[in-house]
């Protein structure tokens, strides 16, 4: 049998849970905002002794809480790793997003993300999403301003949907390391896509990247029997 360690019944609680401080979310650059375990959960793994805290927390907490995070106001954040493996941990995530209306530089790696389609990032201007599980560029947030975009080792299979950041003033773009990287003509056609696009994968737009692909060719083709 191994005693309990006082840090035990904290081991579950978000920064701004901790009492008698006042850091906001927009103060910090890479804060760990996983939820802990549910109360279920919490009772199979006999480790119900961490609830008597968590269910001290009055509705008026609840607010005050929301209010310190303060997420309205961050600019710059950094939400990787956050090691999301419940539903309701990946719901509370996507709350925060939603109130990322100022941001301007967001991290999101590694998160296992499939969907972020209802999520509207206004100002954001630079998103790293790499190490996700999205497959389609319409699986991610809204970001009408964004100018570098990261996408690195997800599982996008088809560029489908890519000319929707035509709107944007999207000036580099990573897709390394996604199933449409071998497409074929894969550069010339994200180009004739994105035409402002200046940098494709780290390497800067290369006079052969701008014909566009010759589509007609397929159609000039005959069969010889």
């Amino acid at each position: 049998f191994f005693s309990q360690l006082p840090s035990d019944s904290f081991k579950f609680l978000g920064w701004c849970d901790i009492e008698e401080h006042g850091v906001r979310g927009n103060q910090l650059h890479c804060p760990r905002v996983r939820e802990g375990p549910s109360k279920e959960e919490l009772f199979l793994r006999k480790e119900e002794h961490t609830l008597k805290r968590r269910q001290q927390v009055t509705d008026t907490e609840k607010w005050e809480k929301r209010l310190q995070e303060n997420w309205e106001n961050c600019a710059e954040l950094n939400l990787s790793f956050q090691d999301l493996g419940d539903l309701y941990q990946v719901e509370n995530f996507k709350r925060i997003l939603r109130r990322l209306i100022r941001v301007e530089k967001l991290w999101l790696v590694d998160n296992s993300l499939t969907d972020l389609s209802a999520i509207r990032l206004p100002r954001c201007r630079e998103l790293n999403a790499n190490k996700n599980h999205f497959t389609s560029f319409k699986q991610l947030p809204k970001t009408p301003q964004i100018q570098h975009l990261s996408l690195a080792e997800n599982n996008i299979s088809s560029l489908s949907g890519i000319a929707e950041l035509r709107h944007t003033p999207l000036e580099s773009l990573v897709l390394k390391r996604n199933p449409c990287e071998f497409q074929e003509r894969y550069r010339q056609l994200v180009f004739s896509n994105l035409p402002n696009l200046k940098t494709l994968d780290g390497i800067p737009k290369l006079p052969e990247d701008c014909s566009p692909p010759d589509v007609g060719f397929f159609y000039k083709m005959c069969t010889i029997l």
